[in-house]
């Protein structure tokens, strides 16, 4: 079972919605919400909230309880969701989080020199490189900042809907596999300027 902490607040009105949405899920009662940080775009974290069985948490997540709801932080996750509050916003669920990506996570501004990110560019040219290039795209290492690589998807990848995928299922797990020295694997891509845009910037 995953660990107990506090790192989130969620509003009675995001409490009573996502119970909500989750009533119309099969095992509805067995669900847990999870949230986890995918990337970084515009100086802004990208946010991942899906339901999943609590049994499926990992034990080093982290795991808080509001009335029915249980909601489970994944753990490379948890101290940069330290203090943010889940509320609703314009019929939908936001994430307000006092952290934001430094300016290094946003741009990703580090290095790309070293034996670290030498072997990232590796994984990329023998394992993701050639599975991605089927569909046109291709991923390209940005910056190394500590234990975070900073990753570029182009071709057919940019502004794909499934980019977030390919990077999370695909190319993060080799790279952590590979790489022992990466926590973190961000998408510093422009989706906005491919072709079918992954995000939308927010309607003024």
């Amino acid at each position: 079972m995953p660990r107990e902490a506090n790192p989130l607040t969620l509003t009675d009105e995001a409490v009573a919605a996502i119970l909500g949405i989750r009533a119309d899920e099969p095992d509805a009662a067995d669900l847990a919400l999870t949230i986890a940080i995918t990337g970084a775009r515009n100086a802004q974290f990208v946010y991942e909230l899906t339901f999943i069985p609590l049994a499926d948490a990992a034990d080093d997540d982290v795991l808080q309880r509001f009335g029915e709801l249980p909601v489970v932080t994944r753990s490379d996750s948890v101290d940069r969701l330290e203090g943010a509050t889940i509320s609703v916003r314009d019929g939908g669920l936001a994430v307000d989080n006092p952290t934001s990506p430094s300016p290094p996570m946003a741009a990703g501004p580090g290095t790309t020199d070293g034996p670290v990110a030498d072997r990232i560019r590796q994984v990329l040219e023998n394992q993701i490189n050639p599975a991605i290039a089927s569909h046109g795209g291709f991923a390209e290492l940005v910056s190394v900042e500590d234990d975070t690589a900073y990753l570029r998807m182009g071709g057919g990848c940019q502004g794909c809907g499934l980019a977030q995928v390919t990077l999370s299922q695909g190319i993060e797990v080799a790279i952590k596999e590979a790489v022992p020295e990466i926590n973190h694997v961000v998408d510093a891509t422009d989706h906005d300027s491919g072709a079918n845009p992954y995000y939308e910037s927010a309607k003024k």
